[in-house]
């Protein structure tokens, strides 16, 4: 069953939106050359909030997603974020059912 975490980072200004965009880009350069089981992991900006960065991420399961905290390239992105935030919050989702998601492949 899919695993999916929520992330709405608010950065404290523009240049910190900005270097934090750049922070987020190389994890993602590794996430997508060595992560596998990370189906999912995007950085959206929010309309009319241009320091706010909303990440969706979903992995095939909870180990996928404990893989992903272990690797290097997240773990740089997740010691070095801070300098950059006024806030971050985090919310979990466990799957139910959706289209492209691993309940639809299992039916």
């Amino acid at each position: 069953m899919g695993f999916g975490l929520v992330v709405r980072f608010v950065a404290r200004d523009a240049a910190a939106a900005h270097a934090f965009d750049e922070l987020a880009q190389e994890a993602l350069e590794g996430i997508r050359a060595e992560e596998p089981g990370t189906l999912v992991y995007v950085n959206h900006a929010v309309p009319d909030e241009p320091n706010v960065r909303v990440f969706y991420e979903l992995y095939a399961d909870r180990a996928a997603f404990e893989e992903h905290e272990r690797q290097p390239h997240v773990r740089r992105f997740l010691a070095e974020r801070g300098q950059y935030l006024e806030s971050f919050e985090v919310t979990f989702l466990d799957e139910i059912s959706g289209k492209g998601s691993s309940t639809e492949q299992a039916v």
